[in-house]
């Protein structure tokens, strides 16, 4: 209680709280499905509690989203009390994102200064790429609030000395890997450090203290995975993406090491079509849906999921981005765009198999500045030049008997910042928004780092009272850099504005210096307010411009620039041919994940008439084509295909067993075979049509055409 009249009493704290809901929450609801991938995944969730401990994708409990459960049950707990829709599933990043600047603030306070604090609090909230995943339903805004809720713990615990606040604080990074996986695991550098240099107790008791929470850290890390991986295969879903239908494989292999090497692979063996495929100028692949042959080693003889099989090492994307994602254009009947909402074209951008000078999905050439070249900059490093100057000022008073809790804390943010960008740095297969890991810590050192220079600017003395000036000054110069290129987008009075803004602050403090004027703490402040201008643009664009729900990322090139190949302009504003637009996302049929055109109402009443007692209404190709079913009409639906082509979901004999069973007899087809275009078993396509009875179209197409077939199948 007392914390709320502390914060109640800051009325500029209350302002920028408020800058922060809107930036990542206004408009949320136009988006319809948000990342159809995963409330699929919350649709199927909410019909039963056994999909719901598994996260399964569909109504059938036969397989996963490829990542952990936390999130997911903390959507699906909205999704019941708010109703299933785009907004209910995207309302909790959007409040985890908030909660992060009001952590960061909290963080900074006791030291810095109530100052700093809101400094602090007011870069995190216009970071771009927090805006732009915290209007989302990916993974990652409530990741940060779980890690920055941990630190908030252990700076707790380690002023006070209790041990039960820094158990909490690594039990919570725990609770990060069962949301992200091996992603929580990046600030544990930070948190060791801290609690070696910042504990005031003696060595045996820092040793006693930190094996205990390591080993409490072990334990909640593993406890979904170990208790889902001790399940017989038959009685629980296909770990999606896993390719050898394990928990612990999954989080160490296509979510761990692949994401440094950039091998896309998920342990399955065989062929298929893979993330790395052929360069395309200007030419689509064909899809002709089979993929790589699948094994069908399954032991499950009960019309579920099969055992881990060994599949293809198709590999896709995380987080619905898939391979060759390409922009929706799809429309239900009553005309709402499916996917990517109403201001986006579903997916962000093209395909650029050789990498292109954007790389997969924009995130540049990796090497030293890879974080400073244009496809990641506008991201997050806005501040970057000031925080090193601000680090140069904090740093500059270190003495060996003169080591403060200022020191141990930018410390820690540094221990936090610089493994990250390391990582992002040289890592091989990551997407945009993945980088908002390095907000927090990027927030919290510039506003400490500002409290610092300008401490040193009043003394008036010395080569570091130059550092304010010189931090804005040249942050001003960077910055003009990061807007430039996109001058013909958005005019060039933003990067020039920015620049002039930076130089004349940064001139006023030179020639002010050491001078006593009431206005000068002021002037002090717009040193970092003017480098605030830049990142609140880029912050608005998911809203100005629209925003992909499944692979965000911010700037005027937000809706377009995804993955490379397309790229700026591709899609996005002032494209012009809209013909030429709907003609590429028409050769694409089935690619994107968020492609799909919605519920057909003639479909669906035909196979509600006609349904005889079976449980589902009818099996998939792909989640693509079950997503509206299973998330407007909350239908149950079976989906014979997991994100990858290594997922093997269902064997010829399994699918048999369902339809002995009496629970499904419909079956839709895609055009593009098992569909997609993540590959797939192909022997299920072929047992399909060959064990079942077509459905005339014209019974059930209506008069919009429907991608695919129907087919109904009856064993006895």
């Amino acid at each position: 209680m007392r914390l709320f009249k502390k914060m109640g009493s800051d009325v500029v704290l209350l302002v920028i709280l408020l800058l922060a809901a809107f930036l990542y929450g206004y408009g949320i609801w136009n988006d319809q499905y948000a990342n159809s991938y995963y409330t699929t995944a919350v649709g199927s969730m909410m019909q039963s509690f056994h999909n719901f401990f598994f996260i399964s994708l569909d109504s059938a409990g036969s397989v996963t989203v490829d990542k952990p459960p936390v999130t997911f049950w903390i959507q699906t707990i909205f999704a019941l009390i708010f109703g299933l829709h785009g907004w209910s599933v995207v309302l909790p990043q959007a409040l985890g994102g908030v909660g992060s600047v009001l952590l960061v603030y909290l963080l900074v306070k006791p030291t810095f200064g109530r100052t700093a604090a809101r400094l602090a609090a007011l870069a995190m909230a216009v970071t771009p790429v927090a805006a732009a995943v915290s209007r989302t339903n990916n993974i990652d805004a409530l990741l940060v609030f779980t890690l920055l809720l941990a630190a908030w713990f252990l700076f707790k615990g380690t002023k006070s000395n209790k041990m039960g606040s820094v158990l909490a604080a690594f039990a919570l990074i725990g609770v990060g890997f069962n949301e992200k996986m091996l992603q929580a695991y990046m600030v544990l550098p930070a948190f060791y450090l801290f609690y070696i240099l910042a504990a005031k107790v003696n060595w045996k008791r820092k040793i006693a203290v930190l094996a205990a929470s390591t080993i409490l850290l072990v334990v909640v890390t593993l406890s979904w995975a170990v208790t889902v991986d001790s399940i017989p295969a038959s009685e629980r879903p296909f770990m999606g993406s896993s390719g050898t239908n394990s928990v612990l494989n999954l989080a160490f292999g296509y979510n761990g090491v692949s994401r440094l090497t950039g091998d896309h692979g998920t342990g399955a063996s065989g062929g298929g079509m893979p993330g790395n495929f052929p360069a395309m100028n200007g030419e689509m692949p064909a899809m002709n849906g089979t993929g790589g042959q699948m094994a069908t080693d399954s032991t499950r003889t009960d019309g579920g999921r099969g055992t881990a099989g060994q599949g293809s090492t198709a590999t896709g994307t995380e987080d619905g981005g898939m391979q060759g994602q390409m922009p929706s254009n799809g429309s239900d009947a009553d005309g709402r765009k499916f996917g990517g909402g109403d201001g986006g074209q579903g997916t962000r951008g093209g395909m650029n198999g050789g990498g292109g000078a954007g790389g997969m999905f924009n995130t540049g050439t990796a090497g030293p500045l890879r974080l400073f070249q244009k496809d990641l900059s506008g991201q997050a490093s806005w501040l970057l030049p000031f925080l090193l100057f601000g680090c140069i000022g904090i740093f500059a008073s270190l003495r060996r008997k003169n080591f403060t809790q200022k020191h141990k804390e930018a410390l820690f943010w540094l221990a936090w910042l610089v493994p990250i960008m390391g990582f992002f740095s040289i890592a091989g297969f990551f997407h945009q928004y993945y980088l908002v890991m390095m907000a927090p810590p990027i927030a919290a050192l510039v506003g400490a780092g500002w409290s610092q220079l300008w401490s040193l600017y009043r003394e008036r003395t010395g080569w570091l009272s130059w550092l304010l000036p010189v931090a804005t000054l040249v942050t001003a110069v960077f910055q003009w850099y990061i807007i430039h290129p996109y001058d013909d987008t958005i005019g060039s009075g933003w990067s020039i504005g920015v620049l002039a803004a930076g130089i004349v602050v940064a001139l006023l403090l030179m020639v002010m210096k050491g001078k006593d004027k009431p206005f000068m703490y002021a002037l002090g402040v717009a040193g970092l307010l003017v480098l605030l201008i830049g990142p609140l643009y880029w912050a608005t664009t998911p809203i100005t411009y629209g925003l992909n729900s499944m692979i965000p990322a911010a700037g005027p090139d937000s809706s377009s620039s995804g993955m490379g190949g397309f790229g700026q302009g591709g899609f996005g504003p002032g494209t012009t041919d809209q013909a030429a637009t709907n003609q590429a996302l028409g050769s694409l049929g089935a690619m994107g994940p968020n492609s799909s055109a919605g519920v057909n109402e003639n479909l669906l009443t035909y196979l509600q008439e006609h349904n005889t007692g079976e449980k589902y209404l009818f099996a998939a190709m792909d989640y693509s084509t079950a997503a509206p079913y299973i998330i407007d009409e909350g239908a149950a639906v079976v989906i014979l295909n997991g994100f990858n082509a290594s997922d093997t979901v269902y064997t010829t004999d399994t699918l048999k067993a369902l339809v002995e069973s009496g629970k499904v007899k419909y079956f839709l087809v895609s055009s593009g075979g098992m569909g997609g275009g993540r590959g797939g078993n192909s022997e299920l396509t072929t047992w399909i049509t060959e064990n079942g009875t077509e459905v005339p179209a014209a019974d059930w197409q209506g008069t919009g055409a429907s991608s695919g077939t129907l087919y109904e199948i009856t064993l006895n």
